[in-house]
């Protein structure tokens, strides 16, 4: 079964569209996790727990389990998700962008190694970039108009009548889906461009980083992202909830924090 059918059972499933994502720092996180030498594990696969039946994707970013030489435990953390929800869909968020056996590579870290659903991916370097990814059957999701400020100095320049995002979603939507499975990056920090590309895009799937500590709102996300159906996003918050306490209610807090979010960025 394909990223999109997983995807589309997913947000049926639990009636979400609502992503936690798993960014792991070891100063934010409860004192008992940190000394222990899986703590990383332990205390995602404790939000994972905490969250599973209010979402439709869990997405590990790998640069804050590279950081702490814990690729190890993301990999453990990637096999309870798959053994113990296998109906919520595996991002796997790692901006990768190279080509030929480079980023054949990447493709096999992604969904041999991580086993992933999809992998994020930065399409700076064009459709022959992306084509490993598709040619191993993950789905592949092109960042497109990122949340940061600095995404200004490129994806706003004129390309033609258009800013650069705009040319990006319409290479993703025209020439990536006759490839594979894929889907774009839009920050929720940017509602009217977030607008924009889901009129590019038609019903293909957009994440949406931003939500909570970046200062997005779920609820804009709805209205400005959302397919007719109420579904069509993927909209991310971390901090938000995986620190919503540092006590020992630090899952209740988490679950509390998720399930607002769903409430807001899902449909009634």
């Amino acid at each position: 079964m394909g990223f999109l059918h997983r995807l589309e059972n997913a947000w049926n499933a639990n009636g979400s569209n609502l992503c936690v994502g798993l960014d792991p720092d070891i100063s934010k996180m409860p004192e008992k996790f940190a000394s222990q030498p899986n703590g990383i594990a332990e205390f995602c696969i404790e939000i994972v727990e905490a969250t599973a039946d209010l979402v439709c994707a869990f997405k590990p970013q790998i640069a804050y389990f590279a950081a702490q030489r814990a690729e190890a435990q993301l990999e453990s953390i990637c096999n309870h998700i798959r053994s113990h929800h296998p109906d919520v869909v595996l991002i796997l968020d790692a901006k990768r962008g190279d080509i030929g056996s480079t980023a054949a590579n990447y493709a096999v870290e992604a969904f041999d190694r991580f086993a992933a659903d999809a992998v994020t991916v930065n399409p700076y370097l064009g459709t022959d970039s992306v084509e490993p990814f598709f040619a191993a059957g993950g789905g592949v999701i092109g960042l497109c108009r990122t949340s940061n400020p600095g995404g200004d100095d490129l994806q706003m320049l004129d390309a033609g009548g258009v800013p650069l995002f705009v040319r990006v979603a319409e290479m993703i939507s025209q020439q990536w889906t006759q490839l594979g499975d894929c889907g774009l990056v839009v920050g929720a920090t940017y509602p009217n461009e977030l607008a924009q590309v889901r009129t590019v895009v038609g019903d293909l799937p957009i994440l949406v980083p931003g939500v909570g500590a970046q200062g997005g709102s779920a609820d804009e996300v709805r209205l400005h992202g959302s397919r007719p159906d109420g579904h069509g996003l993927i909209v991310n918050s971390s901090r938000a909830v995986l620190y919503a306490s540092r006590g020992d209610d630090f899952a209740d807090a988490a679950r509390a924090v998720a399930d607002e979010t769903r409430r807001s960025c899902s449909p009634a």
